[in-house]
């Protein structure tokens, strides 16, 4: 049986998973909502966008549903601080995702142009400001969260929603927002063709690009940032809470996972090599391996934040004795037992019918085929 500790950095691992399983089937689905306006120059190719994502946007929202709730039942500590604190940004990523089906589900329901215009800025705005938002809040998890514990664990958020928009997490915003819409891009000019096809693959080099600046800007920006470092921590195998340790602010702190395990730099390494290959499998016209780059990207950049944090998930910048880490901030033994069962279980089942549904509903969205199902699609 696992013992407290091992099952504490698997749980680690797990939310991780999760978090790129949303990157990776979500994202595509927000990239492809971000560039909805900006590619379709006509109605039927805006629906092309859609319909090449309609069969699947639903059960991709299964990784973002699945990481909230991991995040709950696994880290308590976490999910009661960060929804608490950031709840105005939470709001707003909650609001700006009710658009998507709501969108997705009205927009081709009149003929009316107004209508339909109204509509894909509705799902332009649930998949923008969500893909913005989310690395903006990593890029505050980097700088730390101004919040505090008091002697009963509760916790006493001191900050405020406009001091999130920060200019280094805005950075990591347009970071998040530019990976997004190359998966977006990738996808969408593996499954259209013509005029659509090539406008996408436009949109994925100029999101290469950005993305790999933004990377390169926020990677000097971190390396020049106060990180933490926990200088003594009870028995990690064991139940503690956050109080019981210490922990220091240190000029580059960030770096030291890295620093201690040269291997590891093989992860922003990759980061930087998908996103440019990316970026030449496009422009070659090799769609689908560049959506599988394009996928690699995103993991790598996910779990290079990860490992920058390691053992970190939320920093207080308020007193960093506060911090939540992986080995405080977790749920019992017990409930960290069987949810890891429970994921054992269906983790498997989640993979096997999404790569059934992407296998049968392959192939590329036309023109013609829209307008042969006109009564039927979105």
């Amino acid at each position: 049986m696992l013992d407290y500790m091992t099952l504490k950095f698997l749980w680690w691992l797990i939310v991780g998973v999760l978090l790129i399983g949303f990157a990776i089937m979500d994202g595509h689905d927000m990239g492809v909502g971000i560039l909805l306006p900006l590619l379709g120059k006509n109605d039927t190719e805006r629906r092309i966008m859609i319909n090449t994502v309609a069969p699947h946007w639903d059960g991709n929202q299964v990784w973002f549903i699945t990481a909230g709730g991991a995040i709950f039942a696994a880290w308590p500590f976490v999910y009661a601080t960060a929804f608490s604190g950031m709840y105005w940004a939470l709001l707003l990523v909650l609001f700006a995702l009710f658009f998507r089906p709501v969108g997705f589900e009205y927009r081709s329901k009149l003929p009316d142009p107004a209508w339909r215009r109204g509509w894909d800025l509705g799902i332009f705005t649930g998949s923008a400001v969500p893909a913005l938002v989310f690395g903006v809040a990593f890029g505050n998890l980097l700088l730390g969260v101004p919040f505090y514990l008091d002697d009963t664990m509760r916790s006493f958020y001191t900050g405020s929603f406009w001091a999130l928009l920060n200019p280094f997490a805005l950075v990591c915003g347009v970071a998040s927002l530019s990976m997004l819409t190359l998966q977006g891009a990738s996808f969408l000019s593996h499954r259209s063709d013509g005029a659509l096809r090539q406008r996408a693959v436009q949109a994925g080099s100029i999101a290469a690009i950005a993305l790999l600046i933004a990377l390169s800007v926020a990677g000097v920006i971190v390396s020049n940032l106060d990180g933490f470092v926990i200088k003594s921590i009870p028995d990690v195998n064991s139940s503690i809470n956050p109080l019981m340790k210490e922990v220091s602010r240190q000029t580059g702190a960030w770096l030291g996972n890295y620093q201690r395990y040269p291997v590891l730099w093989a992860i922003p390494a990759l980061a930087y090599a998908a996103a440019l290959l990316t970026l030449l499998l496009l422009r070659s016209g090799k769609t689908l391996a560049a959506f599988v780059t394009s996928s690699v990207t995103c993991a790598s950049v996910i779990l290079n934040a990860g490992v920058a944090l390691f053992p970190f998930i939320l920093p207080s910048s308020s007193t960093p004795q506060s911090s939540l880490t992986v080995w405080d901030a977790t749920s019992s033994l017990v409930t960290l037992r069987v949810m890891f069962v429970v994921a054992l279980i269906f983790t498997p089942i989640v993979l096997g019918y999404t790569a059934w549904a992407y296998r049968v509903m392959r192939g590329t969205v036309t023109g013609d085929y829209i307008r042969a199902n006109d009564k039927h699609l979105y």
